[in-house]
């Protein structure tokens, strides 16, 4: 069987792949939860709320391929399955059943503003061991900050 090699090794790369696979279980649960919520959404804000929920999802999904695939090419398995996600995952989990527009607000906003500041730790674990590895989370962050702004801005 082939196996990757990556240019990192030791605790290096067991920094990284913490990093990476942390990044990957918040995105791949938010891209979820945004789904789950644009599904169910009801009130008075529905329309535009109902669209930035699919961008946000959208945004989670193609992060999370781009950090999946850096393990990889550094030689690391990313564990995307539904069972890692669910025993690992940090995100607050919305209720079952319709969820008012406010609540969904809400939810979101503390959901990003969680992700976020994980994501400054991963950026700061990794600056030392693999700046390109850094570079995805910086790349990551912006647009999850992005995200926590305009889902603020609607409280």
């Amino acid at each position: 069987m082939a196996t990757i090699t990556g240019p990192l090794s030791g605790d290096a790369k067991n920094t990284v792949a913490e990093a990476l696979q942390g990044a990957l279980v918040d995105l791949i649960d938010l891209s979820l939860i945004a789904k789950q919520a644009h599904w169910n959404l009801v009130g008075a804000h529905f329309r535009p709320i109902h669209l930035q929920l699919d961008e946000l999802t959208d945004l989670a999904r193609t992060h999370m391929d781009t950090i999946a695939e850096r393990a990889v090419a550094l030689g690391v398995n990313p564990d995307g399955r539904s069972a890692t996600v669910a025993k690992s995952t940090r995100l607050q989990q919305p209720e079952r059943g319709w969820l008012e527009d406010g609540k969904v607000v809400a939810t979101i906003t503390d959901i990003l503003d969680g992700i976020s500041k994980r994501m400054y730790e991963r950026i700061q674990a990794t600056d030392e061991p693999d700046p390109v590895s850094q570079d995805l989370l910086i790349a990551v962050t912006q647009d999850i900050d992005k995200q926590h702004w305009m889902f603020q801005a609607q409280r």
